[in-house]
């Protein structure tokens, strides 16, 4: 039996207030909606709430290793660590240059992802340049694909002794690229740029397509030229899309971990992410903690920045009554030359890095494109001249064994995401409580707000040691398939909301009304009706799942790794060939899985999936 507390009564209040209340209070806490969601409140705090507040806990108090140290009892309050990152005399190395890199880094992205990306979504929603219906969708494929995967194709033409292994392909044809064109910011900053410009085609070519068309007209009967419009109307209009932009990628580049490390780590150039990374590898957990906290609130700020100026960009927003315009500018003599810069960009962001992906694990040796060099031993063959690892990549028992965790680990946690985002949209459109919904609502929302590689370390600070009656599950399967669900959380819960509050409650009603109870409701009428939302709130954590690395990269262990930790072990001891055909297989899948999402939900994906 379960006891409901009855909510406090304002004083004062007359017996029939009170009364109504009362019942109030009881119908709502009778009903399984209100139920679920005091369930989600639970589970969610302690998936996503508890992990983060261990974290900065840890931050703040003496650990295990450093008693001596800090000349306090384990557990105690102490400063030390923030002392360590913040103003010891290695703070330059662990905080204060990796947070200058990363603010270079992330800034120049930014606008240059807005520059390119914006340029992009306005010749594909305002103009004329051809093929613009397939460049919509062709040049969004980039954001399908790992980002690492742009930075092993970098890696293979264009490294240098500086990071041993095999030459590059530059190297190998006789020219040595410098170290600040091989590794570092500025190769990092260009494979952000063409990773994250799809995501801001997406959210401005949207924008773009449903200006009002009302405004243009009225601005050109006034004698405003084209290019007046578009900078005095058009662009403070696209504020919101491309302040949402510009912090989703902010957000994005502060949690990265395969880009800047794969790039960064041979000229030891240290972002936060690669920072924390050292720290948690050299068991600094303390430090890990502060330094992570700090992504955290970095993350954060700038959410907060994107809602307080997207309050201020809302002043001038306006809701025409034509809907959106079918309008093209024509471009006459640059119709070739845009069409040239969209497929220059489709080129250098998904035929070249796939092309030098595949090309490298079908080559003996590097830059030679002699046929006697090619070969498909790198993925059919047996007893290489790698040194532990003798087999082909897709006869080799490591790799299927990586394959096999990531199918069977990323699967459950996207099937529990899934019935759990539809389990929290029935909560939040159908709760009488609206604090409840409210709560749980931001609370599964939380995960976006956190950089990945800062919620692996809020992770393995909590499942790192038992607490309670929870074993410690750090090694095992368990704590990847937790953070794989929750993590994900944001998106099942958002596809949840949204098909529920779609979803009238007339049929449930009558099924109540002849007898039917809340599990046989939800069986026979909800979750048939919702299958597609279904689908899609498992398809959506299965990709992100798949082609993730820093999420897990800190949390697997050997014989527990899934392909995207697998590959970058391949990478550090210098497989080139292996690693690139595993990043192949990842892309594959991810490629294939968001292709089904698009069949499944009947949406084009040039207009972003769910339009």
């Amino acid at each position: 039996m379960v006891v409901h507390d009855e909510p406090p009564v304002p004083a004062g209040a007359s017996p029939s207030v009170r009364q109504g209340m009362r019942y109030r209070f009881r119908v709502a806490a009778g009903r399984p909606s209100t139920v679920l969601g005091v369930l989600g409140l639970v589970l969610f705090g302690y998936l996503i709430v508890v992990p983060i507040v261990t974290m900065v806990i840890q931050g703040v108090t003496v650990g295990p290793r450093d008693t001596l140290t800090v000349q306090r009892p384990a557990g105690s309050l102490t400063s030390y660590y923030l002392w360590r990152v913040f103003l010891s005399p290695v703070a330059g190395d662990l905080f204060w240059r990796p947070l200058l890199h990363t603010v270079i880094v992330s800034a120049c992205s930014v606008a240059l992802s807005l520059l390119l990306g914006g340029l992009l979504a306005w010749l594909l929603a305002r103009t004329d340049v051809f093929a613009r219906r397939w460049f919509s969708t062709a040049l969004i494929v980039p954001y399908m694909l790992p980002t690492w995967a742009f930075a092993l194709a970098w890696s293979t033409v264009f490294k240098n002794r500086t990071a041993g292994g095999q030459p590059g392909w530059l190297e190998s044809i006789g020219f040595t690229p410098p170290d600040w064109l091989a590794y570092g910011g500025i190769p990092i900053t260009i494979i952000f740029t063409l990773y994250f410009s799809p995501l801001v085609i997406l959210l401005l070519g949207n924008a773009l397509e449903r200006f009002d068309p009302q405004l243009e007209d009225s601005a050109r009967s006034l004698g405003a030229g084209y290019w007046t419009v578009v900078r005095t109307i058009l662009i403070p209009l696209m504020r919101p899309a491309i302040l949402s932009a510009a912090t989703l990628i902010l957000a994005k580049v502060l949690g990265e971990f395969g880009v800047t490390y794969i790039l960064g780590l041979p000229t030891d150039f240290n972002v936060l992410a690669t920072s924390l990374y050292r720290n948690i590898s050299t068991r600094d957990s303390g430090a890990a903690a502060v330094i992570a906290s700090a992504i955290i609130v970095i993350g954060l700020l700038s959410l907060w920045v994107d809602v307080h100026f997207l309050k201020e960009a809302r002043r001038f927003v306006t809701i025409g009554g034509k809907g959106s315009t079918d309008r093209i500018q024509l471009l006459g003599r640059l119709r070739v030359p845009a069409t040239a810069l969209c497929g220059l960009a489709f080129v250098l962001s998904v035929i070249v890095p796939i092309g030098v992906l595949l090309l490298s694990t079908l080559m003996h040796r590097p830059a030679d494109f002699s046929l006697d060099n090619f070969t498909l031993s790198y993925w059919f063959g047996h007893d290489l001249d790698t040194a532990g690892f003798t087999d082909g990549v897709l006869v080799s028992s490591a790799v299927w064994s990586a394959a096999w965790n990531t199918f069977w680990i990323v699967g459950v946690a996207a099937v529990c995401a899934g019935v759990l985002g539809q389990l929290v949209g029935y909560v939040v459109v159908r709760s009488p409580s609206r604090l409840l919904a409210t709560t749980l609502r931001q609370l599964t929302f939380l995960p976006y707000l956190v950089p990945g590689i800062a919620f692996a370390v809020a992770y393995l600070s909590l499942f790192a040691v038992p607490r309670g009656p929870i074993p410690a599950l750090y090694g095992t399967a368990a704590i990847l398939v937790l953070i794989y669900m929750a993590e994900q959380m944001p998106f099942a819960s958002r596809a949840g909301i949204s098909s529920m509050m779609q979803l009238g409650s007339d049929l449930e009603d009558a099924a109540q009304a002849a007898g039917a109870g809340w599990w046989r409701r939800m069986a026979g009428i909800v979750l048939p009706i919702q299958k597609r939302s279904l689908a899609t709130g498992m398809l959506l954590p299965f990709i992100a799942g798949v082609r993730s690395l820093s999420l897990v990269v800190i949390l697997t262990v050997p014989g527990m790794d899934v392909l995207t930790t697998f590959a970058l072990k391949l990478v550090e001891f210098g497989f080139t060939q292996a690693a690139n055909g595993v990043v192949l297989i990842v892309s594959a899948i991810a490629f294939g899985g968001t292709y089904a999402i698009q069949k499944t939900m009947k949406a084009d994906l040039g207009r972003g999936l769910g339009e």
